[in-house]
């Protein structure tokens, strides 16, 4: 009996795999396609002209010659942030470059100029020197809307190689990492989506094919993709890309207060950022902040240590400079700090960095 079920279900079985490589046969593989292949293939043809490479190279001079030479400096991706030319890339994929080369999707190459940098961020933008019609810009999507497990896809040029696309999800949400300028960059996006050399830079996509992230590092051992890629989220973008178009720079509301270092702080084991002088004119020395001072025998008397702003407490100087850049030039803000051994509180109308 046992034997005649299993002779009954073998059967069974190789008539459905025959019937499934029947219909197989039947579907023409051209026009066949899952809902996610479409999705793939539609964001990927849509996305992919406003996706450039950039190519940077320095001058050095010989030795001897003295003859001066182009040598390549770096190369990686970016993305049309409208039609007037304007490009948007990392910092570090420009930085101290003398000529800026940048290849449309097309293959046609041109030349371009750096219109702002902001290292801290890790962001640049770039203009081309003689931009074409036509140019396709990315729309802009919402980081906030993010979540673990959606799917997101890339483009970039890694390792040179043109217009290469990579799907993943988000892996994780509110990552820090460092800034070639030594800053963090918070509230930074994690991918599984492959993400190499050369692909910073490039754009980082939901599947309605809006940007939601800019590529910029790995977390890689060898140096390639390990799976754990990082994107500046594109809120962080909208914020930036306007002041450097505008600016060339991030402008950054002041206190008008130089601060202690953080290996000062450090090494003096001190919570909070010293304030070393106040300007003459500025906010904080209207508001009565006052600096460190020098006492009779030559020591350090400490003036106020900026502890907290708007509630927020600040242990180093990375803390303050974050805490300040989420205000605007005018606005009002709360800082509490320790002066000896009492609590000073200061509402300062924040001025422009010059």
């Amino acid at each position: 009996m046992i034997k005649v079920l299993r002779t009954l279900a073998t059967g069974a079985f190789m008539a459905l795999v025959a019937g499934l490589s029947q219909a197989a046969e039947r579907i023409d593989y051209l026009s066949f396609a899952t809902e996610d292949e479409t999705n793939t293939t539609e964001v990927f043809s849509g996305a992919s002209p406003s996706v450039v490479y950039v190519t940077s190279t320095a001058l050095r001079r010989q030795m001897f010659s003295l003859n001066v030479l182009e040598i390549p400096q770096g190369a990686g991706s970016g993305f049309i942030w409208d039609d007037s030319g304007l490009i948007v890339t990392n910092y570090h994929v420009v930085a101290r470059a003398n000529k800026l080369t940048v290849t449309l999707s097309d293959q046609r190459e041109f030349e371009a100029q750096v219109v702002g940098l902001a290292p801290e961020r890790d962001l640049a933008v770039l203009r081309l020197t003689d931009p074409p019609e036509g140019l396709i810009e990315l729309p802009l999507g919402d980081s906030s809307e993010l979540s673990v497990g959606r799917k997101v896809l890339a483009i970039g040029n890694p390792f040179g190689l043109d217009t290469t696309l990579t799907v993943g999800v988000v892996s994780a949400l509110g990552r820090e990492i460092q800034s070639p300028s030594g800053r963090k960059i918070r509230g930074v996006v994690q991918t599984d989506a492959a993400i190499n050399p050369g692909n910073s830079g490039g754009p980082l996509l939901n599947s309605l094919g809006q940007l939601i992230g800019v590529n910029t590092a790995i977390y890689s051992p060898s140096g390639a993709s390990a799976g754990i890629g990082f994107a500046i989220p594109v809120n962080t973008v909208r914020e930036v890309v306007p002041q450097l178009i505008a600016y060339g720079k991030i402008l950054r509301p002041i206190l008008g207060i130089e601060r202690a270092s953080d290996q000062w702080i450090r090494r003096n084991q001190i919570e909070g950022v010293p304030i070393v002088r106040t300007y003459r004119g500025f906010p904080a020395d209207d508001a009565g902040m006052v600096g460190a001072r020098r006492g009779q025998r030559g020591d350090i008397l400490l003036g106020d240590i900026i502890v907290e702003v708007d509630g927020q407490s600040i242990s180093n100087n990375d803390d303050f400079l974050s805490a300040m850049e989420r205000h605007r030039v005018g606005d009002t803000v709360e800082i509490t700090t320790i002066r000896g051994s009492s609590k000073q509180r200061f509402a300062v109308r924040l001025t422009e960095s010059e």
